[in-house]
């Protein structure tokens, strides 16, 4: 039986640099692409690849704000100075790549770059996605994203965060915030833990979510996102025991293609429309662990 209608938005998060920190939001315009501005810049070291939080922690310090327009963005770091960007979409391009996919990225000048990478102590520059990208996320439902990893929305429930807790707790851990996670839409009201696997269509505000895939996790969740340094090995180590997809690694959260764009607050209920089992075995392995 499908879980009661109570699920609500408990919290929406943009991330307009992809790596650095998520800002929180109470409204949000869901965009084809996502939460409007979300990872629409990128750090890319002197070969055009991303800098992530896999190799660089110190990101999760680095806070931009953003105008609502995305003409202004501000970079924030402790031990720096700030650094004000005035977003240039025509500039020069260059070629960039998010996980060997190459993409496109405008190129944000020399102050931004100076900044960067005298923060990380390597050559990087900061490039923003073109006015005219076109790129095409699969999954079971496609759709379009920004310089995401893969796709729109990452989409994280409570729930599945308490049951990941209980988990390391047992184990003598310390419990993991949802931030690790890295997630645009947080749902609270599902009684079941990773709910969001059978999601297939779902209805929000006045936009309109499809299930793409499991979001597969690396090490980026061992960081600290407050410090800014690892402190592994959960939550991975704990999702090893009930969380393994067929394809390789641990899943924790779904990704979704936005297929009607729409406005979304805190608080909105989620009404699942579409409902299916999970994927990767993942259903008969969670109830297996949590027998």
């Amino acid at each position: 039986m499908s879980p009661t209608p109570t699920a609500r938005v408990a919290a929406l998060v943009v991330h307009p640099v992809k790596g650095c920190a998520g800002i929180p939001l109470r409204t949000a315009e869901l965009t084809p692409a996502g939460i409007t501005h979300d990872r629409s810049f990128m750090v890319v070291d002197d070969s055009g690849d991303f800098r992530s939080q896999r190799r660089d922690p110190r990101m999760a310090r680095i806070v931009p704000e953003l105008d609502a327009d995305g003409t202004r963005l501000v970079l924030s770091t402790e031990g720096f100075a700030p650094v004000k960007v005035d977003v240039d979409p025509e500039g020069r391009r260059l070629d960039v790549a998010v996980h060997k996919q190459p993409l496109v990225g405008v190129d944000q000048g020399d102050e931004a770059a100076g900044w960067l990478t005298e923060v990380f102590g390597q050559a990087s520059r900061l490039v923003r996605v073109p006015e005219d990208h076109r790129r095409e996320t699969g999954g079971l439902t496609p759709g379009t994203a920004g310089f995401a990893d893969g796709h729109a929305a990452v989409v994280g429930s409570l729930s599945s965060l308490d049951l990941l807790n209980e988990r390391i707790l047992a184990s003598g851990g310390e419990a993991v915030p949802m931030d690790r996670f890295r997630p645009n839409i947080v749902v609270s009201g599902w009684p079941e833990a990773h709910t969001e696997d059978r999601v297939r269509r779902a209805r929000l505000g006045t936009a309109e979510l499809g299930y793409a895939k499991v979001c597969i996790r690396c090490a980026v969740t061992t960081v600290d996102q407050v410090s800014g340094e690892k402190r592994g090995p959960e939550p991975l180590r704990s999702l090893a025991g009930y969380r393994r997809a067929d394809d390789g690694g641990v899943a924790f959260c779904s990704k979704f293609a936005v297929t009607v764009p729409g406005t979304v607050c805190v608080g909105d209920p989620l009404e699942v429309t579409e409902w299916d089992e999970p994927e990767q075995g993942l259903g008969p392995r969670l109830a297996a662990a949590t027998r």
